[in-house]
């Protein structure tokens, strides 16, 4: 067989990106910003539904003076792979669709990553570039309790979760941060008891608070559901103890890594398509 007779391996279609504007700027705590984006390309988006609704967000390289939508077929052509446009997973906050935006949340660590600092110097008319929008969990109404779990990183997915609860819903929220400036005023039903995890100066990703926490938990009776997301060691030592020493079923569980410490996104996202990374 020769090259040009080989079976071509299918290439990944590119969705069409969403192409919005930075409305305001929001400082919510001294580590996180919010971005709320509109404009014509609004009438583009629509509610999934998920509360873990997330979009895959483009960044062009700031040293480019690139107009979006961007052609990234045409672009690895023409650009050096350090200068292309660089792609980050977010959760989108809410879907405020009604008045014409929607809510973007980003943990700030200073100069650390990429969207973080974009976020932190954002101003209003900046390019906003969405690349589609997934997601999968929703708080099921029938549970008897729920348990959220997660980092920074999880604070939009849980927040919008514990808004779109029914008034009577049980449960606990576990939420790390890293001090009480961190705290969020959060919307949640009376029955949800919501307690904050304090890494008091240390690294995210390097403690078990979250872990240990949710293992600490007093058990109650019937049916739950999980949400429980952040770095992938947390989320990697709460598996096998949520479906194992609790048997959860799989449907009562959503579980998985929203980062890796120590990992750029671009290569934890690469990890986690690699069998290893998927089991």
């Amino acid at each position: 067989m020769t090259v040009s007779e080989r079976p071509q391996r299918a290439q990944r279609v590119q969705r069409p990106q969403i192409v919005l504007q930075v409305l305001e700027r929001i400082q919510l705590t001294p580590h996180m910003v919010r971005i709320v984006a509109g404009g014509p390309g609004i009438a583009d988006v629509a509610d999934n539904g998920s509360t873990d609704a997330y979009t895959k967000m483009v960044f062009a390289h700031p040293e480019t003076d690139l107009t979006p939508p961007y052609d990234l077929a045409a672009l690895r052509g023409e650009l050096p792979p350090s200068l292309l446009p660089s792609m980050r997973t977010y959760t989108i906050r809410r879907f405020d669709l009604a008045n014409g935006h929607i809510w973007i949340d980003f943990v700030v660590h200073g100069d650390a990553g990429l969207a973080g600092p974009w976020a932190d110097a954002a101003r209003p008319g900046d390019p906003v570039v969405l690349g589609g929008i997934g997601g999968g969990y929703a708080p099921d109404p029938d549970a008897d309790w729920h348990l959220l779990a997660g980092d920074d990183s999880a604070l939009p997915a849980i927040a919008a979760a514990l808004e779109a609860m029914p008034s009577d819903a049980r449960g606990v929220a576990l939420l790390e941060v890293d001090g009480h400036a961190d705290r969020l005023e959060l919307t949640a039903p009376d029955g949800i008891r919501i307690e904050w995890l304090h890494r008091d100066g240390r690294e995210a990703g390097t403690t078990t608070l979250l872990a240990d926490a949710v293992r600490a938990l007093e058990w109650r009776e019937g049916r739950m559901q999980v949400f429980a997301h952040g770095e992938r060691g947390a989320m990697k030592s709460l598996r096998p103890y949520l479906t194992d020493e609790r048997g959860l079923d799989r449907s009562q569980l959503s579980l998985s890594a929203y980062w890796a410490h120590g990992r750029k996104e671009d290569t934890f996202q690469a990890e986690k398509r690699e069998p290893i990374g998927q089991i």
